[in-house]
């Protein structure tokens, strides 16, 4: 393993000059840029027990990581595409800047993953966990904005706690109703304005009138101030438990979902952020919402990937089959009592 003055790898230190570019150039989020590094240091791993580094690995060796080793080490096929991702990406870009002059990773392939539907809960599960929070204290309140807002407004976890005080943009209708949007930054800090229902709005307006939320220093330096607070955090130190410190951090949302779902004896894989943002990209295809309006809505960057829920619109579906299915164009041993039954 070759290492510079610093200590540092020449292979990790290529590693950080190729995150720092599809950071700075490509807006890559910082979860995905810590996700293709840790691949990345798999990969630095394997190749040293092989006596190589991404100078003198060679497309088998690539291949060997990336298929048969990744399999050993327990990663399905659907994990595997982001680290053939990683690899092929990093090599690409040692061939674009002339680090190498060849590129043995081009002709990797991908693993074959198929289409994984979303779970999440039905609009009873939902109603049953929104309704576990206390709204007589300010953490009550708080959890049930923060519900309100993942299912009502369909945030990623990494949108939810990033909202301050200025990402809170209220207007009013054609009637002079007040009305909410919401500033989100998601993925790479690609912005988005995001309708918030008038729920939303009701239970946001609740949190930030909590008399308890006014005793908390929650400002920023440039004059903003955090919206969704931590009331408990026991790792700061109280003289610095302001401001940026009082964000709510994204661990201590999961904790929170998972424990009123408990409460509201829910199943464990339907009571998280992700679970309530299918529940609301399921909704909008119930209603037939235009594929473009969903991907908005959502913020994907390309229309097809929010077609998933287009296979979870049960409701819509069942519309659908009990409308046109050839059974009920038929006379059959069970039609009348099944007519009788839909009335």
């Amino acid at each position: 393993m070759n290492e510079d003055d610093a200590g540092e790898t020449r292979f990790s230190k290529a590693v950080t000059q190729w995150l720092q570019y599809k950071s700075c150039n490509q807006g890559l989020s910082r979860a995905t840029i810590a996700k293709y590094d840790g691949y990345l240091h798999r990969l630095e791993l394997f190749l040293t027990e092989r006596e190589k580094d991404h100078m003198s690995a060679v497309t088998d060796d690539l291949v060997d990581f990336c298929g048969v080793h990744l399999f050993e080490k327990g990663m399905c096929p659907r994990s595997r595409v982001a680290a053939v991702c990683a690899v092929k990406g990093f090599f690409a870009w040692m061939l674009r800047f002339e680090v190498r002059a060849d590129n043995p990773a081009e002709l990797l392939e991908y693993p074959k993953a198929g289409v994984r539907l979303p779970r999440f809960p039905t609009l009873k599960q939902a109603e049953k966990l929104l309704i576990e929070p206390d709204l007589e204290s300010l953490m009550g309140i708080r959890d049930a904005a923060i519900i309100a807002t993942l299912m009502g407004c369909g945030l990623r976890l990494s949108g939810l706690c990033g909202l301050n005080e200025s990402s809170l943009i209220w207007l009013q209708d054609d009637k002079g109703r007040e009305r909410l949007q919401l500033r989100v930054l998601e993925k790479g800090k690609k912005e988005r304005m995001v309708p918030a229902p008038e729920e939303v709005r009701l239970f946001i307006r609740a949190y930030l009138g909590h008399p308890d939320l006014a005793k908390i220093d929650r400002n920023l330096p440039n004059g903003d101030r955090v919206l969704f607070v931590s009331l408990n955090n026991r790792l700061v130190p109280a003289h610095e438990y302001y401001g940026e410190n009082r964000r709510l951090a994204p661990r201590s949302v999961q904790d929170m979902i998972a424990m009123y779902g408990k409460r509201a004896r829910l199943p464990r894989e339907l009571c998280h952020p992700h679970a309530l943002r299918h529940l609301y990209g399921t909704e909008l295809a119930e209603e037939d919402t235009h594929i473009l309006d969903m991907k908005v809505l959502l913020g994907h960057e390309k229309a097809d990937t929010v077609d998933v829920y287009n296979h979870t619109a049960i409701r819509k579906l069942t519309r659908v089959v009990d409308k046109a299915n050839p059974l009920t164009k038929m006379q059959t041993p069970v039609t009348q009592l099944a007519r009788r039954l839909s009335k």
